[in-house]
Parts: structure tokens; sequence; C-alpha cells
């Protein structure tokens, strides 16, 4: 007879098991629905195949599509899917690496120059392997045995060499006579990929590099169902219309050049957005009571062996030396604010001391996945970080949680959701450390009425997070907003504060960041809006057409009065037709759009109209100034 194991669901119920069950056995005993829906399977936090068995007391959840974790699972089940069909078509390709990305999937191949008819034919294999219903399968193997399976694939050789030491098990998974290096997990078989698109191919090189092998990069996107297929293709022409990069080159926001691929280079208008989000943003934390400061962007190898990014983040770190002695172009913030707060003695009286940075970050992103504000190699964050106790950790959280929301709400994101990521297997810090922080965090959300998806294993290397994911008005889903709870640097860094007791206590870090990238969440506002920004952002708030030259006097005289009022305005006093001259000016996305003619000079007024093509009528000046300032102060959201 075999033993009993004890399951733990979400809701804290639980159910006795033979030993040895299956997640997917489970999931059929619970309902059909899950069955079809669970992607993998969360076993204490771990992230797993649904096929593997559960051999001890578990606490388990399902993951499924509609959750940030479940969707890499799936796309990434989707990559090897396409990896597969390529191989079948072109026998002498070489598959090199295929990871999930945000809304999809690539792979590089070692194979000739593909056309969008290759992806056609690829697309049709793709198919075929899905009908087959090929079971997906792990398996573990030597370093050396996994060096024979992949003799021939020389990226596949050097990346097992960069996995470890000899003895270490290095894992694959098979579909039919396919075989991947894989950590997993993945969807137990092909046909749980129901639909699919293979979107585009590019060049790119090995690892990113230019002196490497030349390769091609087909990308796609996969959804469990051909509803959901159709509703992205419709939201992809309506997010063309929309795209920032399209919005940014019309308006003149930004540029992006050759000889700083993937730095953005920022235009007068482009940066007054930017400076009116920073601004907000300064008012932010200053409200909240938080300290403002300024640390170093490059800053020695010492520090970064210390903080761990060294070791868990280098890939994605740029270097350099300086009289000899190595040092890291900052890719993150916390280290600097940890110096800061180290730099003084601290009391219990103190606490929670706030401290926040609008600091300049720079990171290693391969050149394939650039994309526009989206995806840049230097950045702004908008970072902040409490020193806490204790105590006071899940008071502090909660507050983080609405202060992210409202600031959200204020951008026009109304919609969200958030996630609760877990210890991530390269982790700092011992379990108990891992189990208060993310208890912590439970708390908090639960103290704030907050509903959540678990993403298991998608912790920071030094602590369990939670993300917030906000929808445009598309109903894409970005990740934005994080809160980080922390143990493990406060104790690398030795950080004190002297508690009541007079003994020296070691704080709580809480990380936050609420742009996450002022770059790219400017990039989500722009295309949230189609580039018809709320007033307060808006780079040209007011535009001030003529009908005809002689009324260009009064134009300027109006034009003055309204950027005596701080607001941002632009005559039209070209000699062209009124209706060419409103058409470009709400092109050129101006809020509102004043005609002066004969009747506005004699009477003192303007008549206006919005970017929406509103026509609002003959107004005084002076009303309307306080209109518009009144608009601002609300930071209203533009209305059709």
């Amino acid at each position: 007879m075999l033993k009993k194991i004890k399951i733990q669901f979400p809701d804290k119920s639980k159910k006795e098991y033979e030993q040895g069950i299956k997640a997917s056995s489970i999931a059929e005993g619970i309902g059909p629905g899950l069955a079809k829906a669970a992607v993998a399977v969360s076993v204490n936090n771990h992230l797993q195949d649904l096929e593997k068995p559960i051999t001890k007391d578990a606490k388990i959840e399902f993951v499924t599509f509609d959750t940030h974790e479940g969707q890499k699972v799936f796309h990434h089940s989707s990559a090897h899917i396409l990896a597969q069909a390529v191989k079948r078509l072109y026998p002498k390709a070489k598959p090199t690496i295929g990871p999930a990305i945000e809304g999809g999937f690539y792979y590089d191949f070692d194979i000739k120059p593909l056309n969008q008819d290759d992806l056609k034919k690829i697309e049709q294999e793709m198919q075929k392997i899905v009908d087959e219903n090929l079971e997906i399968k792990r398996e573990e193997l030597s370093k050396k045995e996994a060096l024979k399976l992949f003799k021939d694939n020389e990226f596949k050789k050097e990346m097992i060499e960069e996995l470890g030491k000899d003895g270490q098990t290095i894992s694959i998974y098979r579909q039919e006579n396919f075989f991947d290096l894989c950590r997993g997990p993945h969807v137990p078989n092909t046909c749980k990929i129901k639909a699919f698109k293979l979107t585009k191919v590019s060049g790119c090189n090995w690892k990113g590099d230019v002196n490497n092998k030349s390769l091609q990069r087909i990308y796609g996107v996969s959804f469990p169902n051909k509803k959901q297929l159709n509703k992205y293709i419709q939201l992809q022409e309506e997010a063309a219309k929309r795209d920032h990069r399209k919005i940014g080159k019309e308006l003149d926001l930004f540029s992006f050049h050759e000889e700083g691929a993937g730095f953005p280079f920022w235009h007068n208008k482009g940066l007054i957005i930017w400076e009116e989000v920073l601004n907000y943003m300064k008012g932010v934390i200053k409200r909240e009571n938080y300290q403002e400061i300024k640390t170093p962007i490059i800053l020695n190898k010492s520090l970064w062996l210390r903080s761990g990014h060294w070791d868990h983040y280098k890939e994605s770190m740029y270097f350099t030396k300086i009289d000899g002695i190595e040092h890291a172009v900052k890719p993150m913030n916390c280290p600097g604010g940890l110096l800061v707060y180290k730099n003084n003695i601290h009391s219990y009286k103190e606490l929670p001391l706030k401290a926040g940075e609008f600091g300049l970050v720079h990171r290693h992103e391969m050149s394939g996945v650039l994309a526009g504000l989206f995806r840049v190699r230097c950045f702004t964050q908008d970072d902040a970080h409490v020193f806490c106790t204790e105590k006071q950790l899940t008071d502090e959280i909660k507050k983080l949680i609405e202060s992210i929301i409202a600031v959200y709400n204020t951008f026009g994101f109304k919609e969200y959701q958030i996630e609760l990521s877990t210890k991530p297997e390269d982790a700092m810090g011992s379990d108990e450390m891992w189990e208060k922080a993310e208890e912590a965090l439970r708390v908090a959300l639960k103290k704030a009425k907050i509903d959540y998806k678990l993403n298991p294993g998608d912790g920071a290397f030094y602590g369990p997070k939670i993300d917030f994911h906000i929808k445009d008005c598309m109903g894409r889903s970005w990740q934005c907003g994080t809160i980080q709870v922390d143990f493990s640097m406060p104790e690398r860094f030795e950080l004190t504060y002297e508690g009541k007791d007079g003994k020296k206590h070691q704080p709580v870090m809480v990380h936050r960041a609420i742009c996450g990238s002022l770059e790219r969440f400017i990039g989500i506002v722009i295309e949230h809006y189609a580039g018809k920004l709320p007033l307060w952002l808006s780079p040209v708030q007011v535009k001030i057409l003529t009908v005809a030259d002689r009324f260009s006097s009064y134009a300027e005289i109006i034009g003055e009065q309204i950027k005596k009022a701080g607001l941002r305005v632009e005559v039209d006093n070209r000699t062209e037709s009124v209706g060419k001259k409103i058409r470009e000016a709400q092109l050129s996305k101006a809020n509102y759009i004043l005609v002066v003619g004969e009747t506005e000079e004699k009477e003192k007024t303007v008549n206006i109209r919005t970017f929406f093509n509103k026509v609002l009528g003959a107004k005084k000046v002076e009303p309307f100034i306080k209109e518009l300032l009144k608009e601002i102060e609300e930071k209203r959201i533009p209305q059709e």
C-alpha cells in the first residue's frame, strides 16, 4: 500500500493523495476545466511540470495562461515546437536559444537567411506537431552525457560548459525525436498550444556580439485558443497606429541612432514629457516624506560582489577599469542607497527611513530585443528604499501598495493585476528569511484587500516581490511597479539601527519602483493615449491659428498671455488655409486649438476646439486660461 501525502491548496483546504501522484491527476480530479487550463504547477513555491510526481506533503497552486508565469511556460513551450518544426524542415539548422519574452517568444538558429514564405512553411509544420499531440518529457543527464548528445551543436555545447561543474545534472526536454537543453517547466504535450503565429524573422548574432556567428531570429506569439489569437491580431493593427516609435517621430519627441543602439535621444518636446513625469514622481515622494538622494553611476567591483550582483547579474552589466581596478556601471540603484544609509548612525526613532532616487541605470540587452523605449540599455528608475523594523514592515508595504495604485489612477490606468513572486533558484539568504519576507507581502496584500496571483520562483535573488501589471486601453498588460522585501542586503552590508533597548538591530529594506523605467512608462503612456496626452503632460498644450496674416499680432499677444500663465503654447501664423492648419494642429496632438480672426480680435476672444475635433466655441482668454490651469491641477484624463 502506497504512503499517503497531504496536499494543501491556495484556499488552505487539504486533501490526501497517494505518494507520487502527478499534479495533472490532481487537476483532473478537481475538474476538466482546470485540467485543460493548467500549464504548470507551483509545488511549495517551486514551479514544475504537471507530470512530475509529488512525493511529500506540499502546498500546490496550478499555474494557468492568465498569469505572467503561466504565459512564460506556454510561450517557452511554443519556442520548442518552433525549433522542432525548423529541424524537420531544415535538418542542418542548429538551434541556439529560444526564450519566452513579453507577449511571445523567439528562437535563434544557425541557418540560411529566411523570408516570410519560409515562416509560412514553418507555421504549417508547427501545426502538424501540435496535431500529433506529442508528449513533452523532461530528462536529466550528466554533463558528459549532455555534451555527447549535443556533439554536433557548438552553441549548445558552449552553454553546457557554462552551466556548471562536472557531476552537475543537466536537464533536457524531449518531444518525439526532438530534444532541447532546458530547465523548464513545460506544458505536458504539444496539443496545448492551440493557436500561434510567427510574426517576423530578423538577423542577430550569437550572444548579441557582432563578432560572433550571424544567426536568424524567428519571433512568434501563441495562445490557448484561436479567439485569443484573433484578438491579438486585431490589437496589433490598432497598436501599429499607436506605436510610440511612430508617434515619437511624428511629434519630434525622441530618436534612436546607430551610434548609440538602445540609448534614447530625447528631443525638446519629448524631454518636456519626461520632466513632467519626473516632477510628478518627485512630488509623490516629497508628500510621502522621502529623502531624495543621488548616487554615482560607476562603482567598484567590491561593492557589486558584496551586493551579490556580480554573481547573479553580471551578464546584464557593463564594466570599465579605473586606476587598474574593475568597476561596473550600475544596473540598479540599491547598493548605492545602502552606502548612504550606512554612512550615518540610526535610531529606531528615525524608522521607517525612506529614501528615493531617480537613478540612471545601464543594462546590457541583446540587440534583437531592443524595442524603442520599451527595451533600452539605459533608463531612469524611480527607485525608493524604505528601511524599517520587522514590526513596521507590513504597514509600510500596505502604504506602498496604496501609493502605487494612486499613481496609476492619475495616469489613467484603472485596471491592473498583482502577482506575488517567490523564492527563485539562485536566491541569497536562508529559507527562514525568505518565508518571513513572503509572509509580510501576503499579509499586506490581505490587509489592503488586494487579489493577487502567485508567480512561483520569480522573485529577485535577494527577496520576494509584488509586481504590478497595468492594463492599457487595448487590454495589453505591462509590468511596471514592484515592491521587494529584502532581509539579505541589510545583512550583507551590516546595516544597523539602535533599538529602544540600546542594542544594535538590523533593519528590513523594502525596494519599490512605480514607473519602473521612466522611459518605458512614457512609451506605455504614449500608446495608451495614442499621443493625445492629458493636458499636464502634453508638450504643446495650446496652438493658436490665424485666419489671415493681419491677425498675427493679436495671436502673438494671446500667445504671450497664455505663456505667462505657465502654459506651453505655439502660434501658427503661416499663410495657409485655416482648414489645413487645423488638420496639422490636430496631427500635432495639441490639446486645444484656438482660431483667431476678425471677430475674435474685435471681441477679445478665441474660438476653441480640442484635438478630438470637439468645438467649444468662443471664450474670453482669462476664463479659458483658468480652466486650463484647473485641468492641469486636477490632472484630468482627456475625454472625447
